[in-house]
């Protein structure tokens, strides 16, 4: 059974970093793309960064620019470096597969406030 856990996030003041983590297991992030999504009050879950099997990154929104996803297939990890946050980056961030798999970890909780 695939397990996805996210750690790392906190409370920040607006233009911090954080940096998350997902560990997977149950499956080999090698062979899948995997993505960042997140959910801020009151809104949809959204995907926000991709990256694919080559490697590559692509971003979406407002994350363009500020973050970065990185893996590291031998941990079965992904990352997600989180620099200049504002008070929009409020939400719980998930890691999973795209497209996700129907099954969710239980996400972490970034908080942007002063």
């Amino acid at each position: 059974q695939v397990q996805l856990v996210e750690s790392g996030g906190d409370l920040v003041q607006p233009g911090g970093s954080l940096r998350l983590s997902c560990v997977v297991s149950g499956m080999r992030i090698s062979i899948s793309a995997m993505g960042w999504y997140r959910q801020a009050p009151g809104k949809q879950r959204e995907l926000f960064a991709i990256s694919s099997t080559a490697d590559t990154t692509n971003y979406f929104g407002s994350a363009k620019g500020r973050f970065t996803m990185s893996r590291d297939n031998a941990k079965n990890t992904l990352y997600l470096q989180m620099n200049g946050l504002q008070s929009e980056d409020t939400a719980v961030y998930y890691c999973n597969a795209v497209p996700h798999l129907g099954l969710w970890g239980q996400g972490t909780k970034v908080t942007i406030s002063s």
